[in-house]
């Protein structure tokens, strides 16, 4: 087995198909289908069941999908790391994020870590929440700020915070002339926006369960791909869109109102990998734990406050 034969594999695992595979590897199908073959011979297992469509993993294969995943991981970060010693250049500590915690306690965290570690390169990456756990595996980041909980064990998540949600609306629409707290049924019957439309699961899926938890109907549900996009489409009068309170920052020309109850809020979730002894990754989070010590506005006005709980 060499570290190609896990190439291989994992761009046949993420395709699902060998052909789309080869062409991303850049190579012909029949070379590719043999060495997942020998791969296989070698294991003395299935890792895939090609008779489906799409091909679908084995048991065997999916956990051999996600040791792979870290190990090219590793590799790479090994390769990078070597490269950063040899040419004297600084380590890198690459973020991912979601849009809306650019408007929360982000940017604040990244100033203190210049000011902690000025030796470190930070990198920041806006990616979707079920995208950064594959980035965290593969080594493409070293932590990341998103709002999508999970089961995967090689990956830690620590809750930082509940955020209150908020309806973002029209501001001609009758539900905009009110200012106070709405309650989650007065959404029923209404065109709500949600966002990212892909991949899934994702933001939209967390609102769109929330809505059905408490019996609440949508009129039509428009898919888009970015909260940008959602409350440029709010400010057109096209619908309603449920965003963290934090979010609020992004357009004047729109009318917020803070949507009741307990349950109406959004998780601020830290992950990094398991096992990861990275000083930064602990930096971080005593950072973090600083800034909430502060009781900053941003934190206080718009959360649900909660214990920093790893999960």
């Amino acid at each position: 087995m060499d570290l190609r034969q896990l190439r291989y594999f994992v761009a046949v695992a993420r395709e699902r198909n060998f052909t789309r595979a080869a062409q991303m590897l850049n190579i012909a199908q029949p070379p590719l289908s043999r060495q997942i073959q020998l791969l296989e011979e070698e294991l003395g297992v299935t890792l895939i069941l090609r008779s489906s469509r799409p091909i679908r993993l084995t048991d065997a294969g999916r956990l051999f999908y996600e040791q792979a995943l870290q190990i090219l991981g590793r590799v790479s970060q090994m390769k990078e790391a070597t490269r950063r010693v040899g040419m004297n250049r600084n380590p890198v500590l690459s973020i991912g994020f979601v849009a809306s915690t650019l408007y929360g306690g982000l940017p604040v965290l990244v100033r203190n870590l210049r000011r902690n570690a000025p030796e470190v390169d930070i990198q920041l990456l806006e990616m979707l929440s079920i995208q950064q756990i594959p980035a965290l595996k593969e080594g493409r980041i070293d932590i990341g700020f998103g709002r999508l909980r999970h089961s995967d064990p090689s990956i830690i998540s620590t809750v930082l915070r509940e955020e209150r949600l908020v309806a973002a609306l029209p501001c001609d629409t009758a539900l905009a002339h009110d200012s106070g707290p709405i309650p989650l049924s007065a959404l029923s019957g209404q065109k709500l926006i949600v966002y990212p439309k892909e991949p899934r699961p994702s933001y939209a899926d967390h609102i769109i369960n929330l809505l059905l938890a408490a019996d609440v109907q949508p009129a039509e549900v428009l898919e888009v791909r970015e909260i940008q996009s959602a409350l440029g489409l709010v400010a057109a009068d096209s619908g309603i869109c449920v965003i963290p309170a934090s979010a609020q920052q992004m357009r004047a020309d729109v009318r917020y109102r803070m949507i009741e109850g307990p349950r109406a809020s959004s998780p601020v979730i830290l992950y990094h990998r398991a096992g990861d002894a990275s000083r930064y990754v602990e930096l971080v989070m005593r950072l973090i734990r600083d800034m909430y010590a502060d009781h900053p506005a941003w934190l206080t006005d718009h959360n649900l406050r909660m214990p920093i709980t790893d999960h």
